[in-house]
């Protein structure tokens, strides 16, 4: 068992909902949700030259860009539509909604993308097993988003 990929995974996990609070207070305080998204990411950006430079980490060869398959680049723009979307959304919907929304998304994205093996991933058909998983899922988030 990857304790160590778990607890990362889990730290990722934290790491979103924080940042969801960190960027609505910085659109709170600029005005504007893109702008807020923009800031976040050059600050990001920094950090991660900063990062690269440390860690002494090698730039690519030239080859390995050119060979990279065109939906490779979109990350950051994905990044950037996530990042947006909770900005607007996370204050509305609260926390633990947001995020039960998220999850539900990924999984239903993820379940998808292992039947068929995209995006580089390897193959792993929809169980019944995994699809009861899913559905289990579904009904958490309904009581979660579920207003009284």
């Amino acid at each position: 068992m990857p304790v160590g990929l778990y607890l990362l995974a889990f730290a990722a996990g934290v790491v979103l909902i924080v940042q969801v609070g960190v960027n609505t207070t910085l659109r709170d305080a600029l005005g504007a949700p893109a702008v807020a998204a923009l800031v976040s990411f050059l600050i990001g950006s920094i950090a991660l030259v900063a990062f690269i430079l440390l860690s002494r980490t090698t730039w690519p060869p030239r080859e390995h860009w050119g060979a990279t398959p065109w939906w490779a680049w979109v990350g950051g723009m994905l990044g950037a539509f996530y990042v947006v979307s909770t900005i607007i959304a996370g204050p509305r919907l609260g926390a633990a909604a947001l995020l039960a929304l998220i999850v539900l998304g990924q999984l239903a994205t993820s379940l998808m993308v292992d039947h068929f093996g995209w995006l580089g991933f390897p193959q792993h058909s929809i169980t019944p097993l995994r699809l009861l998983g899913a559905l289990l899922l579904f009904g958490g988030v309904l009581l979660i988003v579920h207003r009284s």
